[in-house]
């Protein structure tokens, strides 16, 4: 089971990095950034069955783990006006990013499968990756708003200029 899950998320972060790749071709919006975790949270819907549900030192663990990986994912993360567009740039780190955090993730559940149940371990994996997604996006949100309040002020001098002219 360890192996199938590991080659779902080895499938998952090749796929996160067409999707990465192929979105900073277009114009960053509101609704690309926040969505992910909407649609992620439906899978917290497992903790209904008891065999994932998590003591409160597991969910603490979890999330800690998951803001401290976020920290790499914010820090390539990164937002540029092209024309009157905002733009996610592109980072080669974040491609490596995305691998090493593959590897710590496979590595973490060989070594942990030994000693937690493999229901606690796949909702432990599962809040980690959510407490990563989430404080990425709020972070992603935070700048893409930045940038867009600068692009429309910059917007209302270049009207104003137009028009004293």
């Amino acid at each position: 089971m360890i192996i199938a899950t590991s080659i779902i998320a080895v499938c998952m972060a090749v796929g996160a990095m067409f999707i990465r790749i192929k979105a900073a071709r277009k114009p960053a919006t509101f609704k690309k950034i926040i969505l992910p975790p909407f649609f992620m949270s439906t899978g917290a819907l497992m903790y209904l069955v008891p065999e994932f549900r998590l003591t409160l030192p597991e969910i603490v663990e979890a999330v800690a783990v998951g803001l401290f990986f976020s920290i790499f994912l914010i820090k390539t993360s990164k937002f540029e006006i092209r024309g009157q567009e905002i733009y996610l740039k592109r980072s080669k780190a974040f491609v490596f990013i995305l691998i090493g955090l593959l590897v710590v993730r496979i590595t973490l559940k060989t070594i942990l499968s030994s000693t937690i149940d493999f229901g606690q371990l796949s909702g432990m994996f599962f809040l980690l990756a959510f407490a990563m997604i989430v404080s990425w996006r709020i972070a992603m949100f935070r700048s893409f708003k930045k940038l867009s309040v600068q692009l429309k002020k910059e917007n209302i001098i270049n009207e104003n200029n137009i028009k004293l002219t």
